[in-house]
Protein backbone atom coordinates (compact mmCIF):
# COMPACT_ATOMS: atom_id res chain seq x y z
CA UNK A 1 0.00 0.00 0.00
CA UNK A 2 1.43 2.98 -0.67
CA UNK A 3 2.78 5.56 1.91
CA UNK A 4 -0.18 8.16 3.40
CA UNK A 5 0.18 11.53 1.25
CA UNK A 6 -2.06 12.44 -1.58
CA UNK A 7 -2.56 8.85 -1.31
CA UNK A 8 -4.74 9.35 2.14
CA UNK A 9 -4.11 13.40 2.24
CA UNK A 10 -5.10 13.89 6.00
CA UNK A 11 -7.90 14.01 8.81
CA UNK A 12 -10.58 10.77 7.94
CA UNK A 13 -8.12 9.57 4.95
CA UNK A 14 -5.21 9.83 7.26
CA UNK A 15 -7.40 7.51 10.06
CA UNK A 16 -8.71 4.90 7.86
CA UNK A 17 -5.45 4.21 6.51
CA UNK A 18 -3.88 4.15 9.74
CA UNK A 19 -6.59 1.65 11.39
CA UNK A 20 -6.63 -0.47 8.01
CA UNK A 21 -2.47 -1.33 8.82
CA UNK A 22 -2.73 -1.02 13.06
CA UNK A 23 -6.20 -2.12 14.33
CA UNK A 24 -6.28 -6.37 14.80
CA UNK A 25 -9.71 -7.81 13.46
CA UNK A 26 -11.30 -9.43 16.79
CA UNK A 27 -10.36 -6.41 18.24
CA UNK A 28 -12.69 -5.17 21.24
CA UNK A 29 -13.75 -1.78 20.75
CA UNK A 30 -14.05 -1.13 24.54
CA UNK A 31 -10.89 -2.93 25.55
CA UNK A 32 -7.46 -1.50 25.51
CA UNK A 33 -6.04 -2.63 22.34
CA UNK A 34 -8.52 -0.19 20.20
CA UNK A 35 -6.99 2.33 18.55
CA UNK A 36 -8.36 6.02 19.20
CA UNK A 37 -6.95 9.10 16.55
CA UNK A 38 -7.84 12.12 16.16
CA UNK A 39 -6.09 14.02 12.90
CA UNK A 40 -6.27 17.03 11.60
CA UNK A 41 -7.20 17.86 7.85
CA UNK A 42 -4.70 18.87 4.95
CA UNK A 43 -5.40 22.15 5.97
CA UNK A 44 -6.91 22.68 9.55
CA UNK A 45 -5.07 25.19 11.10
CA UNK A 46 -4.23 27.01 8.43
CA UNK A 47 -5.09 30.47 6.62
CA UNK A 48 -8.13 28.88 4.81
CA UNK A 49 -11.17 29.86 5.93
CA UNK A 50 -13.60 27.33 8.03
CA UNK A 51 -10.14 25.31 8.39
CA UNK A 52 -11.26 24.28 12.12
CA UNK A 53 -12.22 20.29 11.40
CA UNK A 54 -10.83 17.48 13.02
CA UNK A 55 -11.57 13.45 12.35
CA UNK A 56 -11.67 10.81 15.02
CA UNK A 57 -12.03 7.52 14.31
CA UNK A 58 -11.93 4.44 15.81
CA UNK A 59 -13.28 1.14 15.95
CA UNK A 60 -16.82 1.67 17.06
CA UNK A 61 -18.45 0.22 20.72
CA UNK A 62 -21.86 0.96 18.75
CA UNK A 63 -21.77 -0.81 15.61
CA UNK A 64 -18.79 -3.27 15.39
CA UNK A 65 -17.42 -1.45 12.36
CA UNK A 66 -15.49 1.75 11.60
CA UNK A 67 -16.25 4.62 14.47
CA UNK A 68 -16.06 8.03 12.48
CA UNK A 69 -17.03 11.24 13.89
CA UNK A 70 -15.92 15.04 12.78
CA UNK A 71 -15.68 17.83 15.40
CA UNK A 72 -15.04 21.88 14.87
CA UNK A 73 -14.26 25.00 17.32
CA UNK A 74 -10.81 25.58 17.83
CA UNK A 75 -9.15 22.30 19.30
CA UNK A 76 -7.90 21.33 15.65
CA UNK A 77 -6.10 24.79 15.26
CA UNK A 78 -4.74 24.47 19.12
CA UNK A 79 -3.32 21.32 17.75
CA UNK A 80 -1.77 22.10 14.55
CA UNK A 81 -0.40 25.37 16.19
CA UNK A 82 1.79 22.50 18.35
CA UNK A 83 2.82 21.15 15.20
CA UNK A 84 1.13 17.66 15.87
CA UNK A 85 -0.91 16.77 12.81
CA UNK A 86 -2.40 13.39 14.53
CA UNK A 87 -2.81 11.78 17.91
CA UNK A 88 -3.09 8.42 18.24
CA UNK A 89 -4.49 6.00 21.68
CA UNK A 90 -4.15 3.12 23.00
CA UNK A 91 -3.87 1.39 25.85
CA UNK A 92 -5.73 1.79 29.01
CA UNK A 93 -4.61 3.94 31.87
CA UNK A 94 -4.29 2.51 35.74
CA UNK A 95 -6.90 5.62 36.90
CA UNK A 96 -8.40 8.84 35.12
CA UNK A 97 -6.18 10.61 33.42
CA UNK A 98 -6.37 13.92 31.15
CA UNK A 99 -3.85 14.16 28.32
CA UNK A 100 -2.16 17.80 27.90
CA UNK A 101 -0.48 18.69 24.67
CA UNK A 102 1.42 21.89 24.21
CA UNK A 103 4.21 22.99 21.95
CA UNK A 104 6.66 21.61 24.46
CA UNK A 105 5.45 17.84 23.91
CA UNK A 106 2.61 15.83 25.79
CA UNK A 107 2.02 14.78 29.27
CA UNK A 108 -0.57 12.40 31.12
CA UNK A 109 -2.31 14.47 34.21
CA UNK A 110 -3.94 12.94 37.01
CA UNK A 111 -7.97 13.00 36.38
CA UNK A 112 -9.38 11.52 39.04
CA UNK A 113 -10.84 15.01 40.50
CA UNK A 114 -12.62 15.21 37.37
CA UNK A 115 -13.96 11.87 37.16
CA UNK A 116 -17.95 12.11 37.34
CA UNK A 117 -18.17 15.68 35.95
CA UNK A 118 -20.10 16.71 33.27
CA UNK A 119 -18.77 17.99 30.01
CA UNK A 120 -18.98 21.96 30.74
CA UNK A 121 -17.24 21.44 34.28
CA UNK A 122 -14.20 19.61 32.83
CA UNK A 123 -13.53 22.70 30.84
CA UNK A 124 -14.30 24.94 33.12
CA UNK A 125 -12.42 23.26 35.84
CA UNK A 126 -9.11 22.68 33.64
CA UNK A 127 -8.68 26.05 32.48
CA UNK A 128 -9.25 27.09 35.98
CA UNK A 129 -6.18 24.53 36.94
CA UNK A 130 -3.96 25.90 34.49
CA UNK A 131 -4.49 29.09 34.74
CA UNK A 132 -5.38 29.56 30.52
CA UNK A 133 -9.09 30.64 29.48
CA UNK A 134 -7.51 30.19 26.28
CA UNK A 135 -6.73 26.16 26.47
CA UNK A 136 -8.95 24.12 24.27
CA UNK A 137 -10.31 20.99 25.64
CA UNK A 138 -11.11 17.76 24.44
CA UNK A 139 -13.81 15.82 27.09
CA UNK A 140 -16.73 13.21 27.82
CA UNK A 141 -18.97 13.71 30.17
CA UNK A 142 -20.49 10.93 32.85
CA UNK A 143 -21.74 9.17 29.97
CA UNK A 144 -18.70 8.16 28.12
CA UNK A 145 -17.10 7.22 31.74
CA UNK A 146 -19.96 4.68 32.13
CA UNK A 147 -18.99 3.60 28.21
CA UNK A 148 -22.71 4.02 26.81
CA UNK A 149 -22.13 3.09 23.19
CA UNK A 150 -23.34 6.68 21.90
CA UNK A 151 -21.01 8.90 23.82
CA UNK A 152 -19.75 11.80 22.58
CA UNK A 153 -16.80 13.89 22.71
CA UNK A 154 -17.27 17.40 23.55
CA UNK A 155 -15.33 20.58 23.02
CA UNK A 156 -16.56 24.12 24.03
CA UNK A 157 -20.15 23.99 24.71
CA UNK A 158 -21.61 23.05 20.98
CA UNK A 159 -18.98 21.01 19.56
CA UNK A 160 -19.28 17.35 19.39
CA UNK A 161 -17.93 14.48 17.57
CA UNK A 162 -21.38 12.99 18.86
CA UNK A 163 -21.95 9.62 15.99
CA UNK A 164 -21.11 5.97 16.85
CA UNK A 165 -19.88 6.44 20.64
CA UNK A 166 -15.93 7.68 20.43
CA UNK A 167 -16.33 8.93 23.54
CA UNK A 168 -17.47 5.48 24.97
CA UNK A 169 -13.52 4.40 23.42
CA UNK A 170 -12.26 7.29 25.48
CA UNK A 171 -13.91 6.51 28.56
CA UNK A 172 -12.74 2.95 28.11
CA UNK A 173 -9.30 4.05 27.99
CA UNK A 174 -9.40 6.04 31.43
CA UNK A 175 -8.99 9.44 29.59
CA UNK A 176 -11.37 11.72 30.53
CA UNK A 177 -9.90 14.80 28.20
CA UNK A 178 -7.28 16.26 26.14
CA UNK A 179 -6.15 20.07 26.68
CA UNK A 180 -4.05 21.88 24.12
CA UNK A 181 -2.43 24.67 24.65
CA UNK A 182 -1.91 27.23 21.88
CA UNK A 183 1.15 27.33 20.13
CA UNK A 184 2.82 29.91 17.84
CA UNK A 185 3.06 27.66 14.47
CA UNK A 186 0.05 28.91 11.56
CA UNK A 187 0.23 25.59 9.28
CA UNK A 188 -0.14 26.72 5.54
CA UNK A 189 -0.45 30.67 6.60
CA UNK A 190 -1.34 32.81 3.90
CA UNK A 191 1.88 34.97 3.28
CA UNK A 192 2.44 35.99 0.08
CA UNK A 193 0.15 38.24 -2.37
CA UNK A 194 -1.46 35.29 -4.63
CA UNK A 195 -1.91 33.06 -0.78
CA UNK A 196 -3.76 36.22 0.45
CA UNK A 197 -5.54 36.44 -2.65
CA UNK A 198 -6.59 32.76 -2.62
CA UNK A 199 -7.76 33.11 0.59
CA UNK A 200 -9.93 36.40 0.11
CA UNK A 201 -11.52 35.08 -3.34
CA UNK A 202 -12.79 31.62 -0.95
CA UNK A 203 -13.75 34.03 1.68
CA UNK A 204 -15.55 36.18 -1.06
CA UNK A 205 -17.51 33.57 -2.62
CA UNK A 206 -19.11 32.05 0.80
CA UNK A 207 -20.17 35.45 1.54
CA UNK A 208 -21.70 35.70 -1.20
CA UNK A 209 -23.56 32.58 -1.36
CA UNK A 210 -27.09 32.58 -1.61
CA UNK A 211 -27.68 31.19 2.10
CA UNK A 212 -24.79 33.01 3.64
CA UNK A 213 -26.67 35.67 5.68
CA UNK A 214 -29.74 33.37 6.71
CA UNK A 215 -27.16 30.63 8.03
CA UNK A 216 -25.26 33.05 9.80
CA UNK A 217 -27.85 34.48 11.42
CA UNK A 218 -30.14 30.76 12.06
CA UNK A 219 -27.66 28.17 11.69
CA UNK A 220 -28.80 24.82 11.01
CA UNK A 221 -31.93 25.20 12.81
CA UNK A 222 -33.67 27.90 10.57
CA UNK A 223 -34.05 25.39 8.00
CA UNK A 224 -36.26 22.59 10.12
CA UNK A 225 -39.68 24.16 8.48
CA UNK A 226 -37.84 23.61 5.28
CA UNK A 227 -37.52 20.33 5.80
CA UNK A 228 -41.24 19.82 6.61
CA UNK A 229 -42.97 21.17 4.23
CA UNK A 230 -40.49 19.75 1.71
CA UNK A 231 -41.97 16.50 2.81
CA UNK A 232 -38.62 14.55 3.86
CA UNK A 233 -38.98 15.28 7.79
CA UNK A 234 -39.57 11.75 10.05
CA UNK A 235 -41.32 11.93 13.19
CA UNK A 236 -42.74 9.78 16.10
CA UNK A 237 -40.18 7.37 15.71
CA UNK A 238 -40.42 7.79 11.89
CA UNK A 239 -43.95 6.50 11.69
CA UNK A 240 -45.52 9.83 10.27
CA UNK A 241 -43.27 12.13 7.68
CA UNK A 242 -43.86 15.82 8.69
CA UNK A 243 -46.33 17.49 11.40
CA UNK A 244 -48.76 20.06 11.33
CA UNK A 245 -47.28 21.21 14.80
CA UNK A 246 -44.19 22.51 12.66
CA UNK A 247 -44.80 26.50 13.13
CA UNK A 248 -44.15 25.68 17.48
CA UNK A 249 -40.53 24.48 16.43
CA UNK A 250 -39.47 26.86 13.99
CA UNK A 251 -35.45 27.56 14.69
CA UNK A 252 -35.84 31.12 13.28
CA UNK A 253 -37.88 31.51 16.17
CA UNK A 254 -34.21 31.42 18.39
CA UNK A 255 -33.51 34.59 16.56
CA UNK A 256 -35.23 36.93 19.23
CA UNK A 257 -33.12 35.13 22.15
CA UNK A 258 -29.98 35.10 20.56
CA UNK A 259 -27.22 36.90 22.58
CA UNK A 260 -24.24 36.27 20.23
CA UNK A 261 -22.83 34.44 17.42
CA UNK A 262 -19.92 32.11 17.42
CA UNK A 263 -18.53 29.11 15.32
CA UNK A 264 -15.08 27.68 14.59
CA UNK A 265 -11.93 29.04 13.71
CA UNK A 266 -11.40 31.20 10.58
CA UNK A 267 -14.58 30.58 9.65
CA UNK A 268 -16.65 33.69 8.18
CA UNK A 269 -20.23 31.69 8.79
CA UNK A 270 -20.58 31.85 12.53
CA UNK A 271 -23.38 30.20 12.36
CA UNK A 272 -23.34 28.77 16.09
CA UNK A 273 -25.32 31.04 19.24
CA UNK A 274 -25.79 31.29 22.73
CA UNK A 275 -28.98 32.16 23.72
CA UNK A 276 -31.55 32.86 26.00
CA UNK A 277 -34.61 31.19 26.85
CA UNK A 278 -36.00 34.05 29.35
CA UNK A 279 -34.92 37.05 28.45
CA UNK A 280 -34.07 38.48 32.06
CA UNK A 281 -30.38 39.90 32.43
CA UNK A 282 -29.69 37.11 34.82
CA UNK A 283 -31.26 33.80 33.13
CA UNK A 284 -29.31 31.54 32.27
CA UNK A 285 -27.27 31.11 29.08
CA UNK A 286 -27.88 28.03 26.48
CA UNK A 287 -26.55 26.87 23.48
CA UNK A 288 -28.43 26.98 20.26
CA UNK A 289 -29.48 23.58 18.89
CA UNK A 290 -28.44 22.72 15.32
CA UNK A 291 -30.98 21.17 12.91
CA UNK A 292 -30.82 17.31 13.56
CA UNK A 293 -31.11 17.84 17.42
CA UNK A 294 -34.35 20.38 17.31
CA UNK A 295 -35.63 17.41 14.59
CA UNK A 296 -34.53 14.47 16.60
CA UNK A 297 -35.65 15.52 20.05
CA UNK A 298 -38.62 16.98 18.87
CA UNK A 299 -40.63 15.67 15.82
CA UNK A 300 -39.20 12.24 16.57
CA UNK A 301 -40.08 11.95 19.95
CA UNK A 302 -43.66 14.00 19.63
CA UNK A 303 -42.00 17.12 20.98
CA UNK A 304 -43.28 20.61 20.25
CA UNK A 305 -41.88 22.51 22.80
CA UNK A 306 -38.84 24.78 21.75
CA UNK A 307 -37.55 25.65 24.86
CA UNK A 308 -37.68 22.10 25.89
CA UNK A 309 -36.01 20.75 23.30
CA UNK A 310 -32.93 23.63 23.71
CA UNK A 311 -33.03 22.51 27.33
CA UNK A 312 -32.62 19.00 26.56
CA UNK A 313 -30.23 19.40 23.80
CA UNK A 314 -28.11 21.23 26.10
CA UNK A 315 -28.62 18.56 28.50
CA UNK A 316 -27.14 15.82 26.17
CA UNK A 317 -23.89 18.23 25.52
CA UNK A 318 -23.48 17.94 29.63
CA UNK A 319 -23.99 14.32 30.07
CA UNK A 320 -22.16 13.91 26.78
CA UNK A 321 -24.17 11.71 24.56
CA UNK A 322 -24.74 12.03 20.87
CA UNK A 323 -27.99 13.62 20.56
CA UNK A 324 -29.03 11.81 17.36
CA UNK A 325 -28.98 8.60 19.02
CA UNK A 326 -30.32 9.24 21.86
CA UNK A 327 -33.31 11.33 20.34
CA UNK A 328 -33.27 8.35 18.22
CA UNK A 329 -33.38 5.20 21.29
CA UNK A 330 -36.18 7.32 23.38
CA UNK A 331 -38.22 8.10 20.21
CA UNK A 332 -38.01 4.04 20.00
CA UNK A 333 -39.05 3.12 23.72
CA UNK A 334 -42.07 5.99 23.04
CA UNK A 335 -43.27 4.04 19.97
CA UNK A 336 -43.00 0.70 21.83
CA UNK A 337 -45.08 1.80 24.84
CA UNK A 338 -47.42 3.15 22.77
CA UNK A 339 -48.14 -0.01 21.05
CA UNK A 340 -47.97 -1.83 23.98
CA UNK A 341 -44.89 -3.60 23.50
CA UNK A 342 -42.84 -2.27 25.79
CA UNK A 343 -42.89 -4.95 28.90
CA UNK A 344 -43.93 -3.07 31.91
CA UNK A 345 -40.72 -3.91 34.00
CA UNK A 346 -39.07 -1.71 32.16
CA UNK A 347 -40.92 0.91 31.65
CA UNK A 348 -41.83 0.98 35.28
CA UNK A 349 -43.68 4.10 36.33
CA UNK A 350 -42.26 6.13 33.56
CA UNK A 351 -45.08 7.79 31.24
CA UNK A 352 -43.50 7.59 28.05
CA UNK A 353 -46.20 8.82 26.03
CA UNK A 354 -45.31 10.99 22.71
CA UNK A 355 -43.61 14.35 23.76
CA UNK A 356 -43.09 13.89 27.48
CA UNK A 357 -40.09 16.31 27.99
CA UNK A 358 -39.88 15.42 31.93
CA UNK A 359 -39.41 11.70 31.02
CA UNK A 360 -37.11 12.45 28.28
CA UNK A 361 -35.04 14.58 30.29
CA UNK A 362 -34.89 11.60 33.26
CA UNK A 363 -34.61 9.01 30.10
CA UNK A 364 -31.47 11.11 29.49
CA UNK A 365 -29.64 10.88 32.60
CA UNK A 366 -30.35 7.62 33.06
CA UNK A 367 -29.00 6.61 29.79
CA UNK A 368 -25.62 8.53 31.25
CA UNK A 369 -25.96 7.00 34.48
CA UNK A 370 -26.12 3.21 33.10
CA UNK A 371 -29.49 3.31 35.04
CA UNK A 372 -32.81 2.01 34.85
CA UNK A 373 -34.26 1.49 31.32
CA UNK A 374 -31.91 3.99 30.22
CA UNK A 375 -29.04 0.92 30.73
CA UNK A 376 -30.90 -0.77 28.29
CA UNK A 377 -31.20 1.93 25.61
CA UNK A 378 -27.46 2.98 25.94
CA UNK A 379 -26.85 0.23 24.44
CA UNK A 380 -28.28 1.66 21.11
CA UNK A 381 -31.06 0.77 19.15
CA UNK A 382 -30.37 -2.77 17.41
CA UNK A 383 -29.33 -4.31 20.89
CA UNK A 384 -31.94 -2.63 22.53
CA UNK A 385 -34.53 -4.71 20.57
CA UNK A 386 -32.51 -7.61 20.58
CA UNK A 387 -32.65 -7.80 24.27
CA UNK A 388 -36.61 -6.62 24.48
CA UNK A 389 -37.22 -8.98 21.21
CA UNK A 390 -41.42 -9.29 21.07
CA UNK A 391 -41.13 -8.61 17.25
CA UNK A 392 -39.65 -4.85 18.58
CA UNK A 393 -36.87 -4.76 15.96
CA UNK A 394 -39.27 -4.19 13.06
CA UNK A 395 -39.96 -0.72 14.86
CA UNK A 396 -35.91 -0.11 15.08
CA UNK A 397 -34.34 2.70 12.81
CA UNK A 398 -31.06 1.99 12.55
CA UNK A 399 -28.52 0.91 9.55
CA UNK A 400 -25.17 -1.22 10.51
CA UNK A 401 -26.27 -0.16 14.67
CA UNK A 402 -26.40 3.31 14.20
CA UNK A 403 -29.58 5.39 14.58
CA UNK A 404 -30.82 6.93 11.67
CA UNK A 405 -31.17 10.83 11.15
CA UNK A 406 -33.59 13.40 10.65
CA UNK A 407 -34.78 12.87 6.92
CA UNK A 408 -37.29 10.08 6.48
CA UNK A 409 -35.86 7.70 3.72
CA UNK A 410 -39.28 6.82 2.04
CA UNK A 411 -38.96 10.53 0.97
CA UNK A 412 -35.98 11.10 -0.41
CA UNK A 413 -34.10 8.78 -2.69
CA UNK A 414 -30.72 9.40 -3.02
CA UNK A 415 -30.81 9.95 1.24
CA UNK A 416 -31.99 6.60 1.34
CA UNK A 417 -29.30 5.25 -0.97
CA UNK A 418 -26.84 7.20 1.24
CA UNK A 419 -28.26 5.78 4.51
CA UNK A 420 -27.94 2.09 2.83
CA UNK A 421 -24.38 2.97 2.44
CA UNK A 422 -22.66 5.27 4.48
CA UNK A 423 -19.62 3.50 6.24
CA UNK A 424 -20.33 4.38 9.41
CA UNK A 425 -24.07 3.60 9.37
CA UNK A 426 -27.17 5.10 8.78
CA UNK A 427 -26.34 8.79 8.94
CA UNK A 428 -27.07 12.23 6.54
CA UNK A 429 -23.52 13.84 7.59
CA UNK A 430 -21.10 10.85 6.66
CA UNK A 431 -22.88 11.03 2.65
CA UNK A 432 -24.42 15.05 2.37
CA UNK A 433 -26.32 14.04 -0.38
CA UNK A 434 -27.53 17.77 -0.60
CA UNK A 435 -26.99 17.96 -4.04
CA UNK A 436 -30.23 16.07 -4.99
CA UNK A 437 -32.36 18.94 -4.33
CA UNK A 438 -29.75 21.53 -4.23
CA UNK A 439 -28.42 21.20 -7.90
CA UNK A 440 -30.39 22.57 -10.66
CA UNK A 441 -31.87 19.62 -13.42
CA UNK A 442 -29.09 21.31 -15.90
CA UNK A 443 -26.29 20.83 -13.82
CA UNK A 444 -27.48 17.48 -12.86
CA UNK A 445 -27.69 16.48 -16.71
CA UNK A 446 -24.50 17.83 -17.61
CA UNK A 447 -23.25 15.31 -14.60
CA UNK A 448 -25.24 12.22 -14.30
CA UNK A 449 -26.82 12.22 -17.78
CA UNK A 450 -30.58 12.75 -16.16
CA UNK A 451 -32.41 15.76 -14.71
CA UNK A 452 -34.33 12.96 -12.62
CA UNK A 453 -30.93 12.71 -10.48
CA UNK A 454 -32.15 15.98 -8.49
CA UNK A 455 -36.05 14.41 -8.20
CA UNK A 456 -35.85 13.28 -4.96
CA UNK A 457 -38.61 10.68 -5.53
CA UNK A 458 -37.11 9.36 -8.91
CA UNK A 459 -34.38 6.77 -8.38
CA UNK A 460 -32.70 7.69 -11.83
CA UNK A 461 -28.96 7.65 -11.41
CA UNK A 462 -28.50 8.00 -7.55
CA UNK A 463 -25.97 5.57 -7.55
CA UNK A 464 -23.70 8.09 -9.29
CA UNK A 465 -25.23 10.63 -6.99
CA UNK A 466 -24.47 9.36 -3.95
CA UNK A 467 -21.06 8.21 -5.30
CA UNK A 468 -20.47 12.11 -5.82
CA UNK A 469 -21.92 13.28 -2.31
CA UNK A 470 -19.63 10.20 -0.48
CA UNK A 471 -16.26 11.06 -2.27
CA UNK A 472 -16.47 14.93 -2.05
CA UNK A 473 -17.91 14.56 1.32
CA UNK A 474 -14.65 12.30 2.31
CA UNK A 475 -12.34 14.67 0.41
CA UNK A 476 -13.67 17.50 2.60
CA UNK A 477 -13.06 15.71 5.75
CA UNK A 478 -9.84 14.98 4.62
CA UNK A 479 -8.90 18.72 4.00
CA UNK A 480 -10.23 19.74 7.67
CA UNK A 481 -13.03 21.95 6.01
CA UNK A 482 -16.42 22.35 7.08
CA UNK A 483 -19.23 20.90 4.90
CA UNK A 484 -21.47 23.95 5.84
CA UNK A 485 -19.61 26.09 3.51
CA UNK A 486 -18.54 23.91 1.22
CA UNK A 487 -21.75 21.33 0.59
CA UNK A 488 -24.24 23.97 1.80
CA UNK A 489 -23.84 27.28 0.79
CA UNK A 490 -20.97 26.96 -2.21
CA UNK A 491 -22.78 23.52 -3.38
CA UNK A 492 -19.42 22.65 -4.35
CA UNK A 493 -19.68 19.22 -4.82
CA UNK A 494 -16.98 19.38 -7.75
CA UNK A 495 -14.59 21.09 -5.26
CA UNK A 496 -13.77 23.88 -8.06
CA UNK A 497 -13.45 26.70 -5.06
CA UNK A 498 -11.90 24.32 -2.85
CA UNK A 499 -9.06 23.41 -5.17
CA UNK A 500 -8.24 26.74 -6.26
CA UNK A 501 -7.80 27.84 -2.67
CA UNK A 502 -5.53 24.42 -2.21
CA UNK A 503 -3.48 25.60 -5.47
CA UNK A 504 -3.13 29.14 -4.14
CA UNK A 505 -2.95 28.36 -0.29
CA UNK A 506 -0.25 25.82 -0.80
CA UNK A 507 1.58 26.00 -4.00
CA UNK A 508 0.55 22.14 -4.65
CA UNK A 509 -0.69 21.07 -7.69
CA UNK A 510 -3.04 18.92 -6.96
CA UNK A 511 -5.99 18.73 -9.81
CA UNK A 512 -9.68 17.40 -9.47
CA UNK A 513 -8.62 14.20 -11.17
CA UNK A 514 -5.82 13.41 -8.12
CA UNK A 515 -8.72 14.21 -5.24
CA UNK A 516 -11.20 12.26 -6.53
CA UNK A 517 -9.20 9.34 -7.48
CA UNK A 518 -8.08 9.87 -3.71
CA UNK A 519 -11.52 10.28 -2.27
CA UNK A 520 -12.77 6.68 -3.73
CA UNK A 521 -9.59 5.01 -2.43
CA UNK A 522 -10.97 6.40 1.02
CA UNK A 523 -14.41 5.09 0.33
CA UNK A 524 -12.83 1.43 -0.74
CA UNK A 525 -10.88 1.24 2.01
CA UNK A 526 -13.24 2.18 4.67
CA UNK A 527 -15.91 -0.70 3.11
CA UNK A 528 -12.69 -2.87 3.13
CA UNK A 529 -12.23 -2.26 7.13
CA UNK A 530 -15.74 -2.87 7.62
CA UNK A 531 -15.67 -6.03 5.69
CA UNK A 532 -12.51 -6.90 7.60
CA UNK A 533 -13.54 -6.31 11.50
CA UNK A 534 -17.88 -7.25 11.21
CA UNK A 535 -18.90 -10.20 12.90
CA UNK A 536 -21.00 -11.11 9.59
CA UNK A 537 -21.93 -9.64 6.16
CA UNK A 538 -21.83 -5.59 5.64
CA UNK A 539 -25.25 -5.26 4.68
CA UNK A 540 -25.93 -2.30 2.88
CA UNK A 541 -30.08 -1.94 3.86
CA UNK A 542 -32.72 0.08 4.96
CA UNK A 543 -34.87 -1.48 8.26
CA UNK A 544 -37.87 -3.13 6.30
CA UNK A 545 -40.38 -0.36 7.88
CA UNK A 546 -39.20 1.93 5.03
CA UNK A 547 -40.25 -0.35 2.60
CA UNK A 548 -43.19 -0.01 0.51
CA UNK A 549 -45.10 -3.12 -1.18
CA UNK A 550 -44.31 -4.00 -4.47
CA UNK A 551 -46.22 -2.02 -6.89
CA UNK A 552 -47.34 0.36 -4.39
CA UNK A 553 -45.81 4.06 -4.31
CA UNK A 554 -42.78 5.41 -2.39
CA UNK A 555 -39.79 3.47 -2.25
CA UNK A 556 -39.73 -0.81 -3.09
CA UNK A 557 -37.15 -3.46 -2.65
CA UNK A 558 -36.88 -3.52 -6.60
CA UNK A 559 -36.33 0.09 -6.50
CA UNK A 560 -34.06 0.09 -3.72
CA UNK A 561 -31.79 -2.67 -4.98
CA UNK A 562 -31.32 -0.69 -8.20
CA UNK A 563 -30.24 1.85 -6.96
CA UNK A 564 -27.54 -0.01 -4.83
CA UNK A 565 -26.35 -2.28 -7.81
CA UNK A 566 -26.07 1.20 -9.26
CA UNK A 567 -23.93 2.88 -6.54
CA UNK A 568 -21.80 -0.03 -6.92
CA UNK A 569 -21.20 -0.43 -10.37
CA UNK A 570 -20.21 3.63 -9.93
CA UNK A 571 -17.74 2.75 -7.79
CA UNK A 572 -16.50 0.03 -9.40
CA UNK A 573 -17.28 -2.47 -6.69
CA UNK A 574 -18.34 -5.87 -6.97
CA UNK A 575 -22.33 -6.48 -7.14
CA UNK A 576 -21.52 -7.37 -3.42
CA UNK A 577 -20.38 -3.72 -2.63
CA UNK A 578 -16.91 -5.77 -2.23
CA UNK A 579 -14.16 -2.99 -3.48
CA UNK A 580 -10.63 -4.19 -5.00
CA UNK A 581 -7.78 -4.14 -2.87
CA UNK A 582 -5.82 -0.85 -2.10
CA UNK A 583 -2.90 -1.61 -4.25
CA UNK A 584 -5.24 -1.78 -7.32
CA UNK A 585 -6.08 2.12 -7.33
CA UNK A 586 -4.23 4.88 -9.02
Amino acid sequence: MPEPGLAYIGGRGFNVWYLYQHLAQGTDPLGPENLLLFSCGFLTGSSAPGSARLHVNALSPLTGILGSSNIGGYAGRWLRSCDVASIAITGRASKPVYLYIDADGARLEDAAHLWGRDAFETQDKLKQTHGDNKLRVLTIGPAGENTVRFAAIMTERDHAAGRTGLGAVMGSKNLKAIVIAKGERLHFAAVTPAQKAAVRTYATAIKKSAEFKFFSRFGGAGYVKWANDFGIMGSQNYSRIGTEQIEKIDGRQLGANKVRSSGCFRCPVQCKAEIKLDKKAASEIFTRPEFEPVINLGPKCGLFDLDQITRLDNLCGRLGLDTTSAATVIAFAMDLFEKELLPGHLAGDLDLSWGNAGVMEELLNQIAAGEGLGKILGQGIRKTAETIGNGTFKHAAHVKGLELTAYHPSAIMGSALGYAVSSRGGDYNNVYASLEYSWTPDEAEKEFGTREAVNIKSIEAKGQLVKKAITTNILVDSLGLCKVPVLTLLKSFNLEHEISLLQGLTGLPYTRVDLFQTGERIAALEKLFNIRHARGDIEDSLPDMFFSPEGEPGLTRTKFETMLQDYYSAMGWSNRGIPPQPNAYP
